[in-house]
């Protein structure tokens, strides 16, 4: 990659590779102001949404993955048995493609949350109930949903807020109600891309590493970002934070409160696996816990009646 004294990025053909070209810039870049990079992901998709074009880019599978989302969502309709007389939320919604498979089967109480207000406006304006909120805080009445789905979403959240997110779940839902916990993996995800000290390492590494289109949209960024005088920062919303084996990620739900039915590998992207949890029903915790209150009592009264006056 080379540079010339207009800030012009260019590279030669070298023998036996193809040749690769990048957009001439239209004014003198600066080319070694420090590009940073964060793996901030709210701030990621607060960055997306400001700039979506299509619904579907919500959710967050790259560019022309609809039919993937549809697929993928129709597996999680089948598994959770919609009725109308079910109540869902969805956390982590992404484009609503769940939302309207929900009603197509008759449910008319379901919900989305999203990690950012940005991103819930959009798909509010397509007509579906969608909030703000996290997993780890999630703004539900207590048992209010008979079926939860958390979807490609436990993956992003720190480790050390997956228990808490759990136990979130396990509140907003209802005795008996089924829970989706999907594409959980159980190995860890890809390296982040590298960080630059300047523009022209950047770029040099875009041009070897990416497509034209990626190069492309890259030094657009760069110019915007020059132009608006904001800082240079390239947000990554594909880090995994959280990935666990099945029989770790399933102790981590049981002691959450929720009982697994079954769990399967997840088709695309491999190294990741799909949970079917309930929530077990009122006799489960009421009634044994009324129980042990009656025996407690008892033995207390029992106690008494054998202490010294």
């Amino acid at each position: 990659m080379l540079a010339n004294q207009e800030g012009i990025l260019s590279e030669p053909a070298r023998q036996g590779n193809p040749p690769r070209y990048c957009v001439l810039s239209l004014f003198r870049l600066k080319i070694f102001f420090m590009i940073t990079r964060s793996d901030d992901y709210v701030e990621y998709c607060r960055e997306l949404a400001q700039n979506v074009r299509d619904v579907e880019d919500l959710a967050l599978r790259g560019k022309n993955t609809g039919e993937i989302t549809r697929r993928v969502n129709a597996r999680i309709v089948r598994e959770v048995e919609f009725t109308s007389d079910d109540g869902l939320v969805d956390i982590g919604c992404g484009d609503g493609t769940l939302l309207r498979m929900a009603q197509e089967s008759g449910v008319v109480n379901a919900i989305g949350l999203l990690a950012t207000e940005e991103e819930a406006g959009i798909v509010r304006r397509c007509g579906l109930r969608v909030r703000q909120g996290f997993t780890h805080r999630l703004p539900i009445a207590d048992e209010s949903a008979s079926v939860v789905v958390c979807n490609n979403v436990l993956l992003v959240v720190p480790r050390e807020r997956v228990p808490d997110s759990l136990r979130e779940i396990e509140r907003i839902a209802k005795p008996e109600a089924r829970i989706f916990l999907g594409e959980i993996p159980f190995v860890v995800g890809p390296p982040p891309e590298p960080e630059f000290a300047s523009v022209r390492e950047t770029m040099t590494y875009f041009c070897r590493k990416h497509s034209i289109r990626a190069t492309v949209g890259m030094l657009r960024r760069i110019i915007y970002w020059k132009l608006t005088g904001k800082p240079m920062i390239i947000r990554g919303g594909a880090s995994v934070s959280f990935f666990a084996e099945p029989p770790e990620f399933i102790a981590m739900a049981e002691e959450a409160g929720l009982e697994l039915v079954r769990y399967w590998p997840h088709d695309w992207p491999e190294g990741r696996c799909n949970y079917l949890f309930r929530k077990p029903g009122v006799s489960a915790y009421r009634d044994s816990d009324h129980d042990r209150e009656l025996n407690r009592s008892h033995e207390l009264a029992t106690t008494s009646v054998c202490l010294p006056a």
